[in-house]
């Protein structure tokens, strides 16, 4: 009988080395030109959750990480996007001009593209039924997903798999909460990203994705086995991918390995591996997630800032005294 291979996760440090080459070299060893055919379209996912700008050197991909995956896809196509969708509160183009994307657009003649403003299609993803995704993303010979290492209060971890919902492009996709997690197993089928970036250089810990302390590690990841990058990062840090609920999910439709024995990691692992604080549901985050399945919340709470920050702001003197802390 023959062995089935094992996914492979790329890790490299950048401490004494140029982000370029640990890119370059992460990306030759997952194969990468056996997926990017030349002049293929390519569409680069980062995760810019945030257009804050002390925030995002921590909660958003570097955009010199972004830069070197450009570079090196550069020497087979030319057919280069980075895509981002609207958040709740936030236009792509501000959280591309917070994280420095617009500078290294111009650099090397990459588009900005907006997911929420480019034509959409309706798409099965179960269990949310319908949903409209990006044709753009759809019809891309290949989706390069870079997300960044940092701990999640709904997910646990946010990572390759995770990144995927910032492509649904729906400003309000928090409407979508409630099918999170078997949802993002479900858009890793639909949208195929045919390798992951994850940039660890300032990960964050504690209260992610957004609101969390940074914690440099700087390192790289990379897999074309978007689980296992995930199920690896998770290990690196000392957290447990069995709670990863969609992690887990999307490992048992086949979509991806999960457990450590099928997954060969090419790299100094136990020279680099550390503990991050776990993000903690509080009550606060619980009670938010439950009442944005419903869109009057979603419209009249989250989306007001003259509603949304005088809340936050008593939640967050709430926490500092720990009356919202547990679930």
């Amino acid at each position: 009988m023959t062995e089935t291979p094992k996914s492979r996760v790329v890790l490299r440090s950048v401490r004494r080395r140029s982000l370029l080459h640990a890119v370059a070299e992460c990306m030759e060893r997952c194969g990468w030109e056996q997926i990017v055919p030349r002049d293929a379209s390519v569409v680069v996912k980062p995760n810019l959750c945030t257009a804050v700008a002390d925030k995002a050197a921590s909660s958003n991909t570097d955009p010199l990480l972004a830069e070197a995956v450009c570079e090196v896809l550069r020497s087979r196509t030319r057919r280069i996007v980075l895509a981002e969708s609207d958040g709740l509160r936030q236009k792509a183009q501000e959280a591309f001009s917070a994280s420095g994307y617009v500078d290294l657009a111009h650099r090397l003649d990459v588009p900005l593209v907006n997911l929420s403003e480019t034509p959409w299609v309706p798409v099965s993803c179960e269990p949310a039924g319908n949903v409209e995704l990006p044709r753009l993303l759809l019809e891309a010979d290949a989706l390069i997903t870079l997300p960044v290492l940092k701990t999640h209060a709904l997910t646990y971890f946010t990572g390759a798999i995770k990144n995927q919902w910032g492509c649904l492009p729906q400003h309000n996709r928090i409407l979508l909460h409630k099918h999170l997690d078997p949802l993002l197993a479900t858009l890793h089928r639909v949208l195929r990203p045919k390798l992951a970036i994850m940039d660890g250089i300032i990960g964050m810990e504690g209260r992610g994705p957004a609101n969390g302390k940074p914690r440099r590690m700087d390192v790289v990841l990379a897999s074309r086995d978007g689980v296992a990058l995930d199920a690896t990062a998770m290990r690196l840090i000392g957290l447990e991918p069995a709670r990863a609920q969609h992690l887990v999910l999307t490992a048992r439709q086949g979509l991806g390995r999960i457990d450590a024995d099928s997954i060969e990691v090419d790299g100094d692992f136990e020279g680099l591996k550390t503990t991050f604080e776990p993000a903690i549901l509080d009550r606060a985050v619980a009670a938010m997630n439950y009442l944005s399945r419903y869109r009057w919340f979603v419209k009249h709470m989250l989306e007001r800032d003259s509603v949304f920050y005088p809340i936050r702001t008593v939640v967050q003197a709430l926490r500092r005294v720990g009356v919202v802390e547990g679930g």
